[in-house]
């Protein structure tokens, strides 16, 4: 005749966040792929200015140029996505070099190392990229999913301030 309640009043709660699923796990390959192409990369740019296709016979300081690729090296091979992510925009610069070189640079072997520094840079370009998207949407699920804590943490904050101002 009459129904019965639970005593714990379990189905009445409010809201209750969502559990947010654990942080992803980072692809290990693509780490490795971007290490190697990177230092790749930066060894073709050394021998490419000191004795493969110099500039100018006997070598040029161009060389110079894998200078910033030697920074990323180390945060690449610990999988550091800030390096990651900062050495996949410094990248962009050598693929750009590239580009120009293969299309300007007299016919010789100064057009393949062109080559291979594009194929090198793009390589790592997209491996870096691949290797940090995971943990780019878990940071976004995290961002969104504390502005909704916040978001009810308000809401369940304004009712009670408003009863006070009733009582007064």
């Amino acid at each position: 005749m009459f129904a019965s309640y639970p005593s714990d009043n379990s189905s009445m709660k409010i809201s209750e966040s969502p559990q947010i699923a654990p942080p992803p796990t980072l692809n290990v390959a693509l780490q490795r792929t971007a290490l190697v192409s990177l230092v790749a990369l930066f060894i073709l740019c050394l021998l490419w200015e000191i004795w493969l296709a110099p500039l100018r016979p006997g070598g040029t300081l161009l060389f110079l140029k894998a200078l910033p690729l030697a920074f990323a090296i180390r945060g690449v091979s610990k999988g550091s996505l800030y390096t990651i992510q900062w050495s996949s925009m410094l990248v962009l610069v050598y693929l750009m070099e590239g580009v120009v070189r293969a299309m300007s640079d007299p016919p010789g072997p100064s057009i393949l190392m062109a080559w291979l520094e594009i194929v090198l840079s793009s390589v790592f370009f997209f491996a870096a990229l691949f290797y940090v998207r995971p943990a780019k949407r878990y940071a976004k699920l995290l961002k969104v999913q504390a502005e909704a804590d916040e978001r009810s943490a308000q809401q369940v904050q304004a009712p009670t301030t408003d009863r006070k101002l009733d009582q007064a």
